[in-house]
């Protein structure tokens, strides 16, 4: 049997690539631990600085397993909860990576491929990708995130009209809504998400990190309780080794060098609870 999930390196970013192209890389309980665990190992690895998550076979992910999902319907609702949630763990574990996580999207990215597409810190996505709320097909409901992903940037009536409909959507129709940083050529979309992930993976980590927990946070919180994670974190990073050679660098009008310090651990005062 194949790996379920692909890895290699390209310098200081991880690549991390769904490897079921015989069913467009439908999900797994299989492929929700590989990610995780591999998540998990990049953010112990100070070498990594940034990941890129892809499909094998010019796909991204087509969502669910539609077969599981036909055999779940015999299990206790306890036990269809307790399956649910592997996919909702990963979802978390994605949003919640410490580094930087950019998906490049060919092909489909459908009902929970389109989630996890989504819970990614930026999305690189080819001219004729196609992202679908599938669900409604298929007589099911969104999961993985779907309808918070997509609030964050539609108004109420278009995310209605996209749950309901199912309706396929292109890669540049998702770039004029928002959530696509980059628009590629067909075949491009990995390129131009390596090219992407290699300009972040140098930065400054904690820093990173904290400023991911921001962006994060803004979508959920009032202005009050933004200000004072931003006051909090800013005074955090004022006494940081990344922001003495940061404010060095530019004073001395050199480029900042943060890939020798990802090499010594981070104190516990830098790394603050922004987890919300």
């Amino acid at each position: 049997m194949s790996e379920v999930l692909l890895t290699r390196r390209e310098g200081a970013v991880l690549v991390l690539s769904n490897n079921n192209p015989a069913a467009r890389n439908a999900l797994s309980p299989e492929f929700y631990a590989a990610l995780t665990q591999a998540l998990a190992q990049a953010e112990a690895d100070p070498s990594v600085g940034a990941i890129v998550l892809t499909g094998e076979g010019g796909h991204f992910c087509s969502g669910g397993d539609l077969r599981q999902l036909a055999r779940r319907r015999e299990l206790p609702v306890e036990e269809r909860r307790a399956k649910l949630e592997g996919l909702h763990d990963l979802i978390r574990a994605v949003r919640d990576c410490r580094k930087p996580v950019i998906a490049a999207v060919e092909g489909a990215a459908a009902g929970a491929g389109l989630s996890l597409a989504l819970a990614c810190d930026m999305l690189v996505a080819a001219k004729n990708a196609v992202f679908s709320v599938a669900y409604v097909k298929v007589g099911l409901t969104p999961d993985g995130g779907a309808t918070a992903f997509l609030a964050e940037f539609v108004s109420r009536q278009v995310l209605t009209e996209l749950c309901l409909t199912g309706e396929r959507i292109s890669g540049e129709r998702l770039h004029a809504l928002g959530p696509v940083n980059r628009l590629a050529e067909p075949g491009e979309a990995l390129t131009q998400a390596l090219a992407l992930a290699a300009q972040v993976a140098t930065g400054p980590d904690t820093a990173m990190a904290n400023i991911k927990a921001l962006c994060r946070s803004a979508y959920a919180q009032p202005l009050a309780d933004q200000l004072e994670l931003e006051a909090q974190l800013m005074v955090l990073s004022q006494a940081t080794e990344e922001s003495r050679e940061g404010i060095a660098a530019f004073l001395e009008k050199r480029p900042a060098d943060f890939a020798r310090l990802r090499q010594a651990p981070a104190t516990a005062a830098t790394q603050p609870d922004t987890t919300k």
